[in-house]
């Protein structure tokens, strides 16, 4: 069976860390992966909640970054899985059987596995499928293409094998990981949609809370991909999808 490397990325996360520890030790096959949390030099109580819990942790490090990619960056460094899945601060599995069923899936030996994610508030509290709650549909054959509207599946719903997986670009800062899946999906033969949801995903990250430039960086990572034309097109396309997503969800986006 392959292995899999869980990428934990943490900074100033007590409040939300405990329960994605939680999370992945009680999955039933935890101890056969590669767990990895990554630390950014936190000041609170983040670094006694990982201390506490050691055992269940195979690597950890704490230090100073540049952002959230360059310690993903690292996490991938100290990985030693086939596969790769971040799950940070705050995300968790979708049921106590999540993992149980993504090795199963993975032993077919994809290059990606993908699948739902379902969005969470900072309570915990379910909000729906992501799929539901934005215009983005899953596709059943994903293909790099499919990015051309926007940030399909979000990174704790993506599983990359580990040779395949560049590191990501840090000349972004928010919107790296729509860059890393488009790599990825282009280096992919094999990709494998999974049957169940993959992950809980807490809503209200860094580009949450940097819309105007995670759009401006997302315009640029995909004007590399498709080029300019295209990508102006497809930007027209995406605002005029939203406008009426939100139309039908009363102004809410999600």
């Amino acid at each position: 069976m392959p292995k899999l490397s869980i990428i934990t990325i943490t900074y100033q996360a007590e409040a939300y860390l405990e329960r994605t520890l939680k999370s992945v030790f009680e999955q039933d096959c935890a101890a056969e992966i590669d767990y990895i949390v990554v630390d950014g030099a936190s000041t609170d109580g983040t670094l006694q909640i990982i201390e506490e819990n050691k055992k269940q942790i195979n690597q950890f490090i704490s230090e100073k970054d540049k952002g959230i990619y360059d310690a993903m960056n690292k996490g991938i460094g100290l990985a030693k899985g086939d596969y790769l899945l971040f799950l940070n601060a705050g995300d968790t599995f979708a049921t106590a059987t999540t993992l149980k069923n993504i090795l199963n899936e993975l032993s077919a030996h994809p290059d990606v596995l993908y699948g739902e994610a379902i969005f969470v508030n900072n309570e915990g509290v379910s909000l729906g499928l992501r799929s539901e709650a934005t215009p983005h549909r899953l596709p059943a054959k994903l293909t790099w293409k499919d990015f051309r509207y926007g940030m399909l599946i979000c990174h704790q719903a993506f599983i990359a094998k580990r040779s395949i997986a560049p590191l990501f670009d840090l000349q972004y800062k928010l919107s790296s990981d729509i860059n890393w899946e488009i790599q990825v999906l282009k280096k992919s033969t094999t990709i494998l949609k999974s049957a169940e949801p993959i992950c809980h995903y807490l809503m209200g990250g860094a580009s949450v809370q940097n819309l105007k430039r995670s759009w401006q960086e997302r315009y640029e990572v995909l004007k590399s991909h498709f080029g300019f034309f295209p990508n102006l097109l497809n930007h027209g396309i995406i605002s005029i999808r939203g406008l009426i997503f939100a139309w039908k969800k009363q102004g809410k986006y999600w």
